[in-house]
């Protein structure tokens, strides 16, 4: 499988990230005949049948799956010392899954006119859609319409800026405000859950137009009308909302959680309302994800 590499926002390195469940996404994604052959015949079946993703889910829900946590922790190398919860307190894989971290793990920019990454994970930003020369492979995009499902919504944010926001199984998975603001009611668009991983988006970046997501429009002062979309992927077949819609939320309130597996945030702007940090825009100009964490400066507001 082609390696997928990255920046690591806080050593400026570029590293190769370690994937999980590498044979089955070169499997049912890879370059060569037989995962063509495989693509062709079995990925739109497990992909697009809920049966799948609810029966995986339902073993990283139960006690069995416990004795998955302490060698994926090893394996990944995640921080344990962030956790909110002791280890042993997980009743599941996916209790640990969906850990919380200590607040002070996280420290939220601060600054009204600053807005932060929402979640951990690897970031692609584009000022402006309508010029970005591919998302991710040249000449590739996904429609506005066909993502929002929604084609007056669509024209308003077409020459307005996107962030993508793609997080592993290895991330914290919690998503949460980028700024002050008071959301509307979640609107669910239900679809498949195709992976989200680089090596699938190259295949098809219109996986992000067909998953199962939920749009929420945020109101807020100094960013106008943002819309917050979370996407499902492989084994995601829950997205969870924990906020209570038409409530003012502070920049860092939880907003919500990912079950099981890998998925994806995308942040759309009115045109003229963000600056995104230069380090940003840099690397997504190279194709290049950027790893951040939640809290990290994201832009700034141009209209106060």
């Amino acid at each position: 499988m082609e390696a997928i590499r990255y920046i690591d926002r806080i050593s400026k390195r570029e590293e190769i990230e370690k994937v999980y469940g590498e044979f089955f996404l070169d499997l049912f994604y890879g370059p060569n005949c037989l995962s063509r052959l495989v693509s062709f015949f079995l990925t739109p079946l497990f992909s697009r049948i809920a049966f799948f993703s609810e029966l995986y889910g339902y073993f990283q829900k139960s006690r069995l799956s416990r004795c998955k946590i302490a060698p994926f922790i090893r394996s990944y190398g995640i921080d344990a010392t962030e956790f909110q919860d002791q280890i042993d307190s997980y009743q599941s894989f996916n209790d640990f899954f969906i850990r919380k971290l200590k607040p002070a793990c996280r420290p939220i920019v601060n600054g009204n006119d600053v807005a932060v990454l929402p979640a951990d994970a690897r970031y692609l930003v584009y000022p402006q859609i309508d010029l970005a020369d591919g998302f991710l492979v040249k000449g590739q995009k996904f429609g506005l319409e066909d993502f929002l499902q929604d084609s007056e919504c669509a024209r308003r944010y077409s020459h307005g800026a996107m962030v993508i926001a793609r997080l592993c199984p290895t991330d914290y998975h919690r998503f949460h405000f980028s700024f002050n603001c008071i959301p509307d009611a979640p609107r669910l668009i239900n679809g498949p859950l195709y992976s989200v991983n680089p090596i699938a988006l190259k295949r098809n970046i219109q996986i992000l137009s067909e998953n199962k997501r939920v749009i929420t429009v945020l109101n807020t002062k100094n960013f106008g009308s943002v819309l917050s979309v979370e996407v499902g992927a492989t084994y995601v077949g829950s997205i969870n909302q924990t906020f209570a819609p038409r409530e003012h939320y502070a920049k860092g309130d939880e907003k919500g959680y990912f079950s099981f597996g890998g998925s994806t945030l995308v942040l759309l702007f009115e045109p003229g309302r963000i600056q995104f940090d230069q380090d940003l825009i840099d690397a997504s100009k190279r194709k290049i994800e950027v790893r951040g964490l939640f809290g990290q400066s994201l832009g700034r507001a141009l209209c106060i």
